[in-house]
């Protein structure tokens, strides 16, 4: 199924997408990687406060190439998800409820996925220039020390996902395999 989805969403419309939906997302989302993911987890342990309100919102796992002139932002490609799965669990425990990157996840988040009712896409690697047109602004919020890896809020403009695992844990990544084993196995 393909449809739109705008930032901020319900409960009731994340459990109304399937794995392997093509979503086109509208509204504000933030970025985050590893490093800024990491100081996230740290801040939480240490009873501090994030450096936006995480509850109902999206996270891009994104660390842009710096803008060329009259750019919005640089080429946004996807990073590699997995990377930030040792932090995610607690992050969605805060409240978060989307996520976009590449690859699999862990057992550990698609169980948190499930119990906090969230949603991970996948954006398509290797498309990080055309991607990029989809961003209408950017603005470094926190960690700026940390450069392409500081946060950022985005505001998007039909940014072009896959669901990949749904709010039942749905995982295309692995119903794709199986059927294609079925088909043409």
């Amino acid at each position: 199924m393909e449809r739109e989805l705008t930032i901020p969403t319900t409960e009731d419309e994340l459990k109304t997408l399937r794995a392997g939906d093509m979503i086109y997302i509208t509204g504000t989302i933030y970025t985050a990687r590893d490093a800024a993911h990491k100081r996230m987890f740290e801040a939480l342990h240490n009873g501090e406060e994030l450096p936006f309100d995480i509850s109902g919102n999206f996270v891009y796992y994104l660390g842009p190439t710096p803008a060329r002139p009259g750019q919005v932002i640089g080429s946004a490609g996807p990073t590699t998800s997995s990377r930030m799965d040792k932090y995610t669990p607690l992050l969605l425990d805060q409240g978060l409820k989307g996520m976009i990157g590449k690859g699999k996840r862990s057992k550990e988040v698609v169980d948190s996925i499930v119990k906090n009712g969230a949603v991970y896409f996948a954006a398509i690697g290797g498309l990080g220039a055309l991607l990029s047109k989809r961003i209408i602004a950017s603005e470094v919020i926190a960690y700026d020390d940390l450069g392409t890896e500081a946060i950022r809020k985005l505001t998007v403009e039909n940014l072009p996902v896959v669901v990949i695992i749904d709010t039942e844990g749905n995982n295309l990544y692995e119903t794709a395999a199986e059927d294609y084993l079925k088909n043409f196995g």
